[in-house]
């Protein structure tokens, strides 16, 4: 079965159509009109072995907040979708990425209990034109509607830059052990029988 989810979201803010495939190949196709915000899901795909298409457009003249937050509205949307029951999964993905001088960690629990736990903080507010402050409203965002227990830990670093690639890759590396799906998992992982 495949495990695949669209989402089309309209607001008077953004426009946006997103398809997510969990067992993909890395391929992405991605036009968000925010281009850190681009680079950085072409990273999460990559690392996490997802296919990805994003096609967004928003009210970036103000500035990314909306274009950013929505995107994570929809990208947790189709998750929860195509994870469907969650029948043989690991559920716990855990990675370390460093980049250069930068190591992040992150942890998943994909748990139906949205939380997350952020420890970053960043040297500058912005990436080019991007506001790093951002960055947590996309992975509350994600965390929130893929219903997912999300813990993101930058352990040190000091380019702004590297700390939040090490971020994205981490996160598509966790994400891909937490939906993997393992023979020796017998129905769903939890010993209440859903998740």
């Amino acid at each position: 079965m495949e495990r695949f989810a669209s989402v089309e979201r309209k607001t008077n803010e953004t426009e946006i159509r997103l398809k997510f495939g969990v067992d993909g190949e890395g391929n992405s196709s991605i036009k968000t009109g925010v281009p850190f915000m681009t680079h950085m899901l072409d990273l999460f795909t990559k690392h996490g072995k997802f296919d990805l298409t994003v096609d967004a457009n928003g009210d970036t003249e103000v500035d990314d907040h909306h274009t950013t937050e929505d995107i994570g509205i929809c990208l947790g949307q189709t998750l929860l979708e195509a994870l469907g029951d969650k029948r043989g999964i690991k559920r716990y993905g855990n990675a370390f990425v460093p980049m250069d001088e930068a190591l992040a960690q992150v942890v998943i629990d994909l748990s139906n209990r949205p939380h997350l736990e952020f420890r970053a903080e960043f040297p500058s507010q912005k990436v080019g034109t991007f506001d790093t402050e951002l960055v947590h409203e996309f992975l509350w965002k994600l965390a929130l509607e893929a219903r997912m227990n999300l813990h993101v830990v930058v352990h040190y670093g000091h380019n702004t830059h590297h700390m939040i690639e090490a971020i994205f890759k981490a996160l598509g590396r966790a994400l891909d052990e937490a939906t993997t799906i393992d023979p020796r998992v017998k129905g769903i992982p939890s010993t209440k029988g859903m998740l």
